[in-house]
């Protein structure tokens, strides 16, 4: 799959559920559970993105960190962690 064809399937499954989904009445409430679960998503996201920039396979590099930043961005959003992005790039290590 080249990368127009990933990028078209991964826009039109956020189209449809944003057409679709609803938004729950009442407070939002985050189990520390449930935080550890997302997280441990954010790790592996990244991992997958190391993995897969070291085969260079880019997009699939560069959709899996996208997955990482998105559910970090949640995370915050919902205030169940904090953390600053940088401002600048980060250098690799």
């Amino acid at each position: 799959m080249n990368l127009e064809m990933l990028v078209s399937k991964y826009i039109a499954s956020a189209e449809k559920v944003l057409s679709e989904m609803r938004q729950v009445q009442g407070s939002v409430f985050v189990s520390e559970e449930s935080i550890c679960e997302v997280v441990e998503y954010v790790s592996t996201y990244l991992k997958d993105a190391k993995y897969y920039k070291a085969q260079k396979s880019f997009e699939t590099s560069l959709t899996s960190v996208a997955y990482c930043e998105g559910l970090l961005d949640a995370l915050k959003l919902l205030g169940a962690v904090k953390f600053e992005w940088p401002e600048k790039p980060v250098s690799e290590e």
